[in-house]
Parts: structure tokens; C-alpha cells; sequence
């Protein structure tokens, strides 16, 4: 049985598409190396090799469509092969995880986006990751056509960017209804502002939390 662990400093940061997670990654992790904490950044699907095997696998656009429980195990194998060989190995060692993406984007993108059952999901987490779920969220809300506009400016569009904006919508109330759920836990950052006031939202929640 794999040891219990504390999982206080393992950062998530979740939103739609061109929310801005990544640069709040970067404000994240600057904020924790400031404080000469050893920090591992990382993203889902992927983490590991296999595991970013399974993100191309998820993410292509092919001829064949994915039946919706076929993403949603495949989600979830990602993960457990993320959380046994990144996250669980880096919590352990007294690091801080900063993840982009984790367990929310599947209650939120396969839950209220596809429509698929909320019980198979927390099923499958507590298989994936039962004692290893975040200390703190960062919820990077923009509204639906500003995400995917800024997502399209920066690449092609995978196989999710693709989906109808009424997928999108269901999507951000998905996020809307965890943040209202988990309010201890997950931290709304309005997405639209400027970058400085992004950073300041993140770093004063950060110094309530941890410092």
C-alpha cells in the first residue's frame, strides 16, 4: 500500500483554454523559489513520458471520434501514472507541486461538459490519487469566446479547442460550481485583468496561505 502523504503544497491551476494558467504557473513558482522552497512545475494530461504519450493521444484530431468514457479513462491513466511518478515522489521529498490541471478539469470538461457521471468520476480519483489532492486552486475564469480567442492566436486547435462554445459554457459552469462547492480550496482569479493584478491576487492569497 502506498504510504499516505501531505499534500498541503500541491498547487493546481485550472481554466478554459488561453485562461492564462501558465503565466500564473510562472508567478506561482517564482513566488515559492523566492522563499528557496524546491519547486517541480508540471501539467496534465502529461507529467511523464507515457503519460504525455496519452496527451497527444487525447488532445489529436483524428477520423475517428472518442466515445466520452474512452477520454475519461484515458484522463485518468494519465494521471495515475502523473501522481505515482511525479507528483506523490515530489510531495514526498517536501517540494511544492504547481500542477496545470488536475481532477477539476475532468469534473468540469467530462463532467459537466460531456455530461458523464459525477460518482464514476470521484470513483476513478480515489483509484488515481485517493490521498493526494490539491492544498490550494487557482480557478483562472475568462469568459468562454475571449479564452478560445486567445487560445487560437497562439496554435492550432486540438481536439478540444474544437467543441462547440455551448461545450465551453457548460465547462465554465462546471469551474463556477466546484469554486462555489470547494470555496476553502479553490481561489477565483478574474482571467480579463491586467497581468499585474493577476500576479498581486495570487501572490496575497499565497502569503495568507503559506507564508
Amino acid at each position: 500500500m502506498t504510504q499516505a502523504i501531505d499534500s498541503t503544497d500541491f498547487i493546481t491551476l485550472e481554466g478554459l483554454e488561453g485562461a492564462g494558467k501558465s503565466t500564473a504557473m510562472a508567478f506561482v513558482r517564482e513566488w515559492f523559489e523566492a522563499r528557496d522552497r524546491q519547486v517541480t512545475c508540471t501539467r496534465e494530461p502529461g507529467g511523464t513520458p507515457l503519460a504525455e504519450q496519452l496527451r497527444d493521444v487525447l488532445k489529436a484530431v483524428r477520423d475517428e471520434p472518442v466515445a466520452e468514457p474512452t477520454e475519461l479513462l484515458l484522463m485518468f491513466a494519465a494521471r495515475a501514472q502523473h501522481v505515482e511518478r511525479v507528483i506523490r515522489p515530489a510531495l514526498s521529498a517536501g517540494g511544492v507541486v504547481i500542477c496545470d490541471r488536475f481532477t477539476d478539469s475532468s469534473r468540469a470538461y467530462q463532467g459537466a461538459g460531456r455530461g458523464l457521471s459525477a460518482e464514476v468520476i470521484e470513483q476513478l480519483a480515489a483509484i488515481a490519487h485517493a490521498d493526494c489532492n490539491p492544498g490550494l486552486t487557482f480557478w483562472l475564469d475568462v469568459p468562454v469566446a475571449l479564452g478560445l480567442e486567445r487560445a487560437a492566436a497562439r496554435e492550432t486547435a486540438d481536439r478540444f479547442e474544437r467543441e462547440a462554445l455551448a461545450f465551453f459554457e457548460r465547462v465554465r459552469g462546471g469551474f463556477a460550481a466546484l469554486a462555489a462547492r470547494f470555496p476553502d480550496r479553490i481561489v477565483q482569479i478574474d482571467g480579463t485583468q491586467p497581468l499585474p493584478a493577476v500576479r498581486a491576487q495570487i501572490e496575497s492569497t499565497l502569503e495568507a496561505r503559506y507564508g
